[in-house]
């Protein structure tokens, strides 16, 4: 039986979980979205939260754990797509395959490089992860990502369609740092509260308050239009 095992394995032998939570990991680094199924959504965003936690600790420890978790794989930006399709096989491999600094890809083009042939070479999703993503949730305590279901089925199995998304970490520093809650009620809560108060013989409120106020303004206004009448008659 299946005891203390949190996650699902999705009719998947445990090297293809492994292999699919990662591949779907890194496109969400790489690209900031990815549109996928509701339950691999589900599965890929428990993996995203934690390994973003480990990233935001810093440090060559937590890179190796990343790295160990993720994987690494190489990756290019969109502006410098079309000037790879125009390359040569040669020149691709040293973009694609060629190490810049000791350890990892950094984006920075080797002394080595004829730089006028090769303007750019790729850098890594870990790097990415580590420099961008992480450092910017340094304030927020969890919460990275977030699911939109998506109205229509994929076709063939009818599987509910979903968009697995990093939060934007400038709307969350805003909503932190102002401080302020809502003061509006919800229509369900209004809706129970008005019930509570027929059943117990109170008199629906306004929405501007009180009743009394408004009770309190009607005569004024009456006994002002009648001495307008008296002055109007004399």
């Amino acid at each position: 039986m299946r005891h203390r095992i949190a996650k699902k394995h999705l009719s998947r032998t445990p090297s293809h979980l492994m292999a699919m939570r990662r591949n779907m990991a890194q496109s969400l680094i790489q690209h900031g979205q990815v549109t996928t199924t509701l339950p691999k959504a589900r599965e890929t965003r428990r993996f995203v939260e934690k390994l973003i936690t480990i990233a935001r600790k810093g440090g060559i420890q937590a890179r190796r754990l990343a790295e160990a978790m993720l994987t690494d794989r190489a990756m290019l930006d969109a502006e410098n797509q079309d000037q790879y399709d125009a390359m040569s096989d040669a020149q691709r491999q040293k973009v694609m395959a060629g190490r810049s600094g000791r350890r990892h890809r950094a984006g920075k083009v080797p002394a080595s490089y004829n730089k006028s042939k090769i303007p750019f070479v790729a850098s890594s999703v870990l790097t990415k992860l580590m420099d961008e993503v992480a450092p910017s949730y340094k304030n927020r305590p969890g919460g990275y990502t977030r699911i939109i279901r998506l109205s229509k089925r994929r076709i063939g199995d009818n599987g509910e369609l979903a968009i697995l998304q990093l939060v934007d970490p400038n709307e969350t520093a805003a909503d932190a740092g102002s401080g302020k809650k809502k003061g509006t009620q919800g229509l369900r809560k209004a809706r129970i509260q008005a019930r509570i108060d027929y059943l117990e013989g109170r008199k629906p409120r306004n929405k501007s308050g009180s009743s009394g106020k408004a009770a309190a303004k009607a005569p004024a206004k009456s006994d002002d239009a009648a001495d307008d009448t008296i002055k109007a008659d004399e």
